[in-house]
């Protein structure tokens, strides 16, 4: 039992790779230096109001993910998340926001559409299908004025040509 604080301690100190990616991305370690050579150049950078940067890789208008690199002041990574996962989404979005919130919080959408008939501006996402599902899945939020009145879902049906 006294192997499992040690342990601990030595698994904080020496930072925690991400998972599910390349295993030279430390939380407290890695630098702005690390990501850009990992991801890139992200597609937008956002400033926190700590001195610290977001740094937004959106894979839209066809992929699924948008991961958001979360850099400390210092430019050491804090952690990242995709946005777009069931989970975040669902958690971040709400009725009140406004765009560059909800830009801010899901990245780059996909598309948006004006509805005349609602006075509605819909911003698209393609993301996760659920598990066992075989269509293609799209999370919408709704905006009034600018602000977000409410968010849905919508399945995307094969066509004939293949195009949607």
């Amino acid at each position: 039992m006294r192997l499992l604080p040690s342990l601990l301690l030595a698994l904080s100190v020496a930072g925690c790779a991400y998972p599910g990616h390349d295993a030279r991305l430390l939380v407290g370690a890695s630098t702005a230096a690390d990501i850009t050579s990992y991801y890139g150049a992200p597609r937008r950078i956002w400033d926190e109001p700590d001195g610290g940067h977001t740094y937004e890789y959106s894979s839209q208008p066809f992929g699924q993910s948008c991961y958001m690199v979360h850099l400390g002041p210092d430019g050491r990574l804090l952690g990242i998340e995709d946005t777009l996962s069931a989970a975040m989404r669902h958690q971040t979005v709400f009725a009140g926001m406004t765009t560059e919130q909800v830009s801010r919080r899901l990245g780059q959408e996909r598309t948006r559409q004006f509805f005349a008939l609602s006075g509605e501006e819909v911003w698209d996402w393609n993301v996760e299908p659920d598990p066992g599902s075989s269509y293609r899945l799209r999370y919408n939020v709704h905006f009034k004025n600018g602000i977000v009145v409410r968010t849905s879902q919508s399945m995307v049906f094969p066509t004939r040509f293949g195009m949607d």
